[in-house]
């Protein structure tokens, strides 16, 4: 059975993955969008409409959401925790608030060792939290560290609980293009809704049936903000007001949405 052709809008389609992102999704038949914050600099497939917007500003972002059907984020930020602040964190909850009511599912990148509390990488879980609590189909990928595999490290696993995190390539590698891959291929598998998981390769040949792969990973609990087997060390009471304030706003959205679903349907 052949997958679904969507519209996919590629937040962070420039960056080293955003790239492999576009052309795998082009390859699987996909309309693609790319975000981008100056088109006019751009060079991308002729197949792919640029959009502009900046992650930054919620109303520029109204247009680059109108009509998707999933949004696959791999943007992100190098250096300090204010630039994490607004950019890996702030890109999500700006991008969900531009889709409002509406249903997209979403793809979205973070890290391994995401749950570790050290440096930056708080603000990639709280984008995590965001779209747990947006009620939306997902999936949540943690890939290990960018092409350090070798060329038989290609057999993909996945991993959850975060438990790997001495911060080096010991706690996994994978190549750009399978994460862009299993990002995509995320979009229209059923195995992948709802889940949280690391993704990392071993010595092995490449994977090729991904619904077994999405399927021997656990679903996130419905209602929780962690992942499933995460360390709940990151309690909702000790977090800033403005990232409570929002996590509730999503929820209340969805649930604004879920409500006028059921009532279209009693109408119907």
């Amino acid at each position: 059975m052949e997958a679904p052709e969507l519209t996919v809008l590629a937040v962070g389609a420039t960056g080293s993955i955003g790239r492999y992102v576009v052309d795998e999704a082009l390859r699987q038949g996909h309309k693609v969008l790319a975000l981008v914050r100056n088109p006019r600099k751009l060079r991308l497939p002729p197949e792919v409409a640029v959009v502009g917007g900046d992650l930054t500003r919620p109303d520029s972002l109204l247009p680059a959401v109108d009509g998707v059907d999933a949004i696959v984020f791999t943007h992100g930020s190098y250096g300090s925790k204010s630039a994490a602040e607004q950019v890996d964190y702030g890109g999500v909850r700006n991008v969900l608030a531009a889709l409002g009511n509406r249903c997209a599912h979403i793809a979205l990148m973070t890290a391994i060792g995401v749950t570790d509390r050290k440096g930056a990488h708080d603000w990639k879980r709280r984008a995590e939290r965001l779209v747990r609590a947006s009620g939306l189909p997902y999936t949540i990928v943690r890939p290990g560290w960018f092409d350090y595999n070798e060329p038989d490290q290609l057999q993909l696993v996945l991993l959850q609980g975060d438990k790997r995190q001495s911060g080096t390539p010991r706690d996994g590698v994978v190549s750009r293009r399978q994460i862009a891959e299993v990002l995509v291929r995320s979009l229209t598998s059923k195995a992948a809704q709802r889940k949280t998981f690391e993704l990392v390769a071993e010595t092995g040949p490449e994977t090729a049936d991904f619904e077994r792969l999405f399927a021997s990973a656990d679903a996130d609990i419905d209602g929780a903000l962690d992942g499933v087997h995460d360390t709940a060390n990151m309690r909702l009471d000790r977090e800033p007001h403005g990232v409570v304030a929002a996590i509730k706003e999503e929820q209340a959205v969805r649930l604004t949405a879920l409500g006028l679903e059921a009532a279209g349907r009693a109408g119907a």
